[in-house]
């Protein structure tokens, strides 16, 4: 019964969390913040929901796949996120900053 309850709050965490980086995709003013919001948000995201998924499983060959699949998410996510902020970058893709701002720091 608390493996379930606990299952159910990490499988409701990542869904939420996909939820907030969908809502930050979506509100963020330019690539680079929306790039982050996806990318943090996609992994952490990705963390909870397999953990929940895990603890569903049990000690099982069903919870070591989902293990490799967390892995091998583990790595890729933030890799792509860099690569595509990398891409960016070298294509002339400049961040937007707040010109208000700028001004007071001088």
């Amino acid at each position: 019964m608390t493996i379930d309850i606990l299952s159910w709050v990490f499988l409701v965490s990542g869904g939420l969390l996909g939820v907030i980086g969908g809502i930050g995709i979506h509100r963020f003013p330019d690539f680079y913040s929306r790039l982050h919001a996806a990318g943090t948000t996609d992994t952490l995201c990705a963390i909870f929901i397999l953990l929940g998924l895990g603890l569903q499983a049990g000690l099982s060959l069903e919870a070591f796949k989902l293990f490799l699949i967390f892995v091998f998410l583990f790595f890729t996510s933030p890799t792509a996120s860099h690569a595509l902020a990398n891409a960016a970058m070298h294509g002339g893709l400049k961040p937007k900053l707040d010109e208000s701002n700028s001004e007071a720091k001088l």
